[in-house]
């Protein structure tokens, strides 16, 4: 919805202005983020072939191909909230989180850098 996404935009910014001023962002607010972001990403790729875990706040499947039904998905990317902030925010690039450790990506799928960034 039109008036959602323009206040996740809004809430980003912010975030992102805070974060530029060397501020935190309050957990109210990155919890309110990484999930709007993760749910809005896995609206704009559905699918269930990977499961985007973000930690302590969400967990979506996203992205077609083959879904998996039982046990541990094949691919499987898992990140913090605040990496997940920037990359969507395309502050932080999906290899440079990737070899700094901010991310864990595993399966044939789960290389999520060609989606990103993902514009709130």
């Amino acid at each position: 919805m039109p008036g959602e996404e323009d206040a996740l935009r809004r809430l980003l910014d912010r975030a992102l202005a805070q974060l530029d001023r060397g501020e935190p962002v309050p957990p109210p607010e990155l919890k309110v983020l990484t999930k709007s972001l993760a749910r809005s990403f896995a609206a704009a790729h559905p699918g269930r072939s990977v499961e985007l875990r973000i930690p302590p706040y969400v967990a979506v499947q996203c992205v077609e191909g083959p879904r998996h039904t039982r046990g541990t998905p094949p691919n499987v990317v898992e990140t913090d909230p605040l990496t997940w902030l920037l990359l969507c925010a395309g502050r932080l690039e999906w290899a440079q989180a990737r070899g700094e450790g901010r991310l864990a990506a595993s399966g044939a799928r789960a290389d999520l850098s060609p989606l990103l960034p993902h514009p709130a």
